[in-house]
């Protein structure tokens, strides 16, 4: 082990540092080369996936087959149905999880290698549409593919040209492309990807107060004209520190809240009526509105709750700081 060790040449941190540096200039030059180079059938491979009535193959060996399970991923999350397929599992069974309602995405360098002649086989036989993203598009992949998506001559990052380097990053970029262009031609939203999305910081990063708030029978309220001990018992039950007063037509009119009754503490407290205390500027959210934005919103009114109203002005809901608490956020959110 001293040996192989002993065997290492020296190297000065600055040296790696440039060394790192030069790789990564050398793969942005081949997106920026490639961005110059967009294969003239891309808009033919999205409106293909856009019809494609069942998913996405994604398929590849080696490095490329990394590439492509990580191109299935990030289309499946983004609104276009997808799953990865690995070619040499595909020539012993798999080829069963492929039907004629899918489109395959084949990647590989070469566009040579006998391990994805079984699929690219299974393609022509039932008929399924077939892109192949390589260099060559004279290759037995890119003779199979109903579109290529050629990736440009671009220099090798690494020295021995050896490892795939920039060409895995040039089919990332190509992936990516694809992906956030059927995103939008899907008109895919926030909360669309919020549905794929549910856990992790990213899932709760796109709550929406409709996700949180209290709805129906748990929203406090009371009419203008009930006297204070219905009051009193309406924010009692409720336990959110305030209520809602409505007008004859049941829209908000105030609120009411624990700090109004303290002012308001009197000995003819109990005989006035919820619209004589009440506050008739209320501040409220829609129920789109994410819950880091309403949580912020709190904060910055100090207040502990807000009323939430839909496009019309009518009551829908209730948030309460704790809410959003339970729900993982904090006051750094």
């Amino acid at each position: 082990m001293t040996l192989i060790v002993d065997m290492i040449p020296a190297c000065h941190d600055n040296d790696d540092i440039l060394q790192a540096k030069t790789v990564l200039e050398t793969e942005a030059e081949g997106l920026l080369t490639l961005a110059n180079a967009i294969p003239p059938c891309f808009p033919d491979v999205v409106n293909l996936f856009l019809r494609t009535q069942g998913h996405i193959i994604c398929s590849g060996i080696g490095k490329s087959g990394h590439i492509a399970r990580k191109i299935a991923a990030t289309l499946a999350s983004t609104g276009t149905p997808s799953y990865f397929v690995h070619a040499a599992e595909a020539n012993h069974g798999d080829l069963g999880m492929i039907s004629k309602a899918d489109a395959i995405l084949v990647l590989s360098e070469s566009g040579i290698n006998s391990e994805l002649q079984g699929i690219l086989d299974y393609a022509g036989r039932l008929h399924i549409p077939l892109v192949g993203m390589t260099r060559d598009s004279h290759s037995e992949l890119g003779r199979a593919a109903n579109h290529v998506l050629l990736i440009p001559p671009a220099k090798h990052a690494c020295p021995l040209r050896l490892a795939p380097t920039t060409v895995t990053t040039m089919m990332l970029g190509l992936g990516d492309a694809l992906a956030v262009t059927l995103l939008q031609r899907r008109g895919f939203t926030p909360q669309d990807f919020k549905g794929f999305h549910p856990g992790g910081k990213l899932g709760k990063n796109l709550l929406s107060v409709a996700d949180l708030m209290h709805t129906g029978a748990a929203i406090p309220t009371v009419d203008q004209m009930d006297t204070m001990p219905h009051v009193i018992m309406e924010m009692t039950q409720k336990r959110l520190g305030c209520t809602a007063v409505l007008d004859e037509k049941k829209r908000l009119s105030g609120v009411i809240t624990d700090g109004d009754l303290r002012r308001h503490l009197t000995p003819d407290l109990l005989t006035q009526t919820a619209e004589s205390i009440m506050h008739p500027h209320v501040r409220t959210l829609r129920p789109s509105v994410l819950v880091k934005d309403a949580l912020a919103f709190m904060n910055r009114h100090q207040i502990t709750s807000v009323f939430v109203v839909d496009d019309d002005g009518v009551l829908c809901g209730i948030l309460h700081v704790h809410d959003c608490l339970r729900a993982g956020f904090g006051k750094q959110d």
